[in-house]
């Protein structure tokens, strides 16, 4: 298993489309939304300014890239060349494939994090306590994993010339709805009330928690558990599925 990551490692940073999006577009879209932002105002019902608040979203904009985009195009087009089948031969566990998967992702995520962090301190003058910084990434870092499941379930779900425009599909809904691009306070308050139940507003809300140095909500936590849950078993289900086909 250690080899398989290894190689899609290797995959991953050979890939520089992937790694543009990845790690240096959330960036620059930082850069973009918050560029001519002050440092004094305040995001409504939050403490924090537009930089601070929106360095969150985008790196877990940035994180959400990595895992989703990467494990579900990926997975789909190895099904359709015949590469999944060939590793079905070898004594690697299908348990093993998804955790690969799972944790090379995990891996590239963690550069999309940290140029975000950096660039928002560096550029906008973003200053936090040193635990802050660790917590952020930590966290952001670990609530990647709920949507690198996701991505596994939508490659084994999709074929390989329909995968894109479901993940596109995905990725913009929960980027959009989530509030990564924009304060969910700015939505009408009925899209508010969807939001609260989506899982990148949760993911978001973990990072803006430990930018105010609150502990983050047990409602957000749970929902993020359930999501995992959710994702995970519907990778397990669908992996069992496309063998029984193979």
């Amino acid at each position: 298993m250690n080899g398989l990551i290894r190689l899609e490692l290797t995959r991953a940073l050979r890939n520089r489309k992937f790694l543009f999006f990845s790690v240096i577009y959330p960036s620059v879209l930082f850069l973009l939304i918050a560029g001519s932002a002050d440092s004094t105002t305040k995001v409504d019902g939050t403490d924090l300014t537009l930089p601070t608040y929106m360095m969150v979203s985008m790196a877990s904009f940035g994180a959400l890239t990595a895992v989703l985009m990467g494990n579900s195009e990926r997975i789909a087009k190895e099904r359709a060349s015949g590469w999944v089948r060939q590793l079905r031969l070898t004594p690697l566990p299908g348990r093993g494939y998804v955790l690969a998967k799972t944790a090379s992702a995990a891996v590239v995520s963690l550069p999309s994090i940290v140029v975000v962090l950096v660039v928002a301190a560096a550029v906008k003058d973003v200053r936090l306590e040193a635990w802050q910084w660790l917590a952020l990434t930590a966290a952001i870092w670990a609530g990647s994993l709920v949507f690198a499941a996701l991505g596994v379930a939508i490659g084994y779900l999709a074929t390989g010339d329909a995968v894109r425009p479901i993940t596109m599909i995905t990725y913009f809904g929960l980027s959009i709805l989530g509030g990564l691009w924009m304060p969910t306070t700015t939505f009408p308050t009925w899209l508010q009330d969807i939001a609260k139940w989506v899982p990148t507003h949760a993911y978001a809300a973990l990072g803006q928690a430990i930018e105010q140095s609150h502990a983050p909500r047990a409602q957000d936590i749970a929902l993020l558990a359930v999501f995992f849950a959710l994702f995970t078993g519907a990778a397990a289900w669908l992996y069992r599925k496309d063998t029984l086909k193979a």
